[in-house]
């Protein structure tokens, strides 16, 4: 498994580097899919460049690439010295390219694993450092659907992760049926779609399905897609275009990629009443969330079985990805800076704006005395 990994990984890597020419910067970014407002207003007059200036580079999630659209927009308006360049590369060539020194900081939508810490004590970070987690945008994995005149469809593990295992093919099988009673589901293919890309969101969503669909989900949870079948698409973006033109089509990516009145699924989870996608519900499923990082690092634990009444099970939490100490001199005040601005009340008061949970109040008190001790 290890050295699978470190294949997709060099596979990923190169991803990165043709993609370079995509990077977000102070100007925005050419990949707007259908996800969400870039342009989502904050003060500017509270936020601390310090001695920040030059180019900060930074890759991987693409969950937060539409947060980090508006974040970098107001950032620079404050900071003129500095230039975000931000490429939405997916979580995996993220941790590839922050692990190989080419990136300041990496945001993932999966915790570090334990020997990607451990590679990064040897690699990214000097002077004794290693990489931490640092949780600073929370939401949704909504699961977009495409069935003409169905307006509302209920859904639950075991039927999701048939349908994502090509073992329910069709949009008027029993089984959806039996969940949707009133709803008229025409006869028509189902098309399922996944990231051809490692991904935290689907290391998130196969999270979900192993944990409440345990007999129906053959497959461990990761980054990579496992099961067989289906369609597939590069980033949410690319995800929620397919949704977008594809009857019969379904899928999963963040809430703020469900735009132009895509239909979403409501899950039904065992409580009383079949849970929406909401920033709330993910909210709710965030709070409840177990810290399981040590020392600076903040990784959690979410419980994606939960049957917590309003509770949305399928959310993740997008990190960043920075070494505690031995960071680079040059890039250090920069990302001081930008984390800095992130974590701040005005940073994550712009996520509700760009369709995303900010941070329970006592995680993100604690990430922002993180970022204050970086070094």
């Amino acid at each position: 498994m290890k050295l699978q990994r470190k294949n997709r990984r060099a596979l990923a890597l190169g991803a990165l580097a043709v993609s370079g020419a995509l990077a977000l910067t102070a100007c925005g970014s050419d990949d707007t899919g259908t996800g969400g407002d870039s342009t989502a207003a904050a003060p500017t007059g509270n936020i601390d460049c310090g001695d920040a200036s030059g180019q900060l580079q930074a890759s991987g999630s693409s969950a937060q690439k539409n947060a980090v659209d508006a974040w970098v927009k107001q950032y620079t308006a404050a900071c003129k010295s500095v230039q975000v360049n931000y490429n939405p590369t997916g979580s995996g060539a993220g941790i590839t390219a922050f692990l190989q020194g080419q990136t300041a900081f990496a945001g993932s939508d999966s915790a570090l694993e334990a020997e990607e810490i451990t590679e990064s004590k040897k690699t990214a970070c000097t002077n004794g450092g290693q990489a931490i987690d640092l949780p600073m945008v929370g939401g949704p994995i909504a699961v977009g659907y495409n069935v003409p005149g169905v307006d509302s469809l209920t859904l639950d593990a075991s039927t999701l992760a048939k349908i994502f295992d090509s073992e329910i093919t069709n949009w008027n099988d029993a089984a959806i049926k039996k969940l949707n009673p009133d709803a008229k589901l025409p006869d028509l293919k189902i098309q399922a779609f996944h990231r051809s890309d490692e991904s935290g969101t689907t290391d998130n969503f196969t999270k979900y399905l192993a944990a409440a669909a345990a007999k129906d989900w053959k497959y461990e949870p990761g980054k990579s897609w496992e099961a067989k079948g289906g369609q597939s698409a590069s980033g949410s973006s690319g995800l929620a275009q397919q949704v977008t033109q594809t009857a019969g089509a379904i899928s999963y990516f963040e809430l703020s990629y469900a735009k132009g009145g895509m239909k979403t699924v409501k899950l039904d989870t065992g409580a009383g009443t079949p849970v929406e996608a909401t920033l709330d519900n993910a909210t709710k499923a965030i709070a409840a969330a177990k810290r399981v990082g040590t020392g600076k690092d903040m990784a959690l634990e979410l419980d994606y079985a939960t049957k917590a009444e309003g509770a949305y099970p399928i959310t993740l939490v997008t990190y960043e990805i920075v070494c505690d100490k031995g960071n680079k001199a040059e890039t250090l005040p920069a990302v001081k800076s930008f984390l800095g601005y992130m974590a701040s009340e005005d940073g994550q008061g712009v996520l509700t704006e760009a369709d995303y949970a900010p941070m329970p109040d006592e995680i993100i008190t604690e990430v922002r005395k993180t970022v204050e001790s970086l070094s």
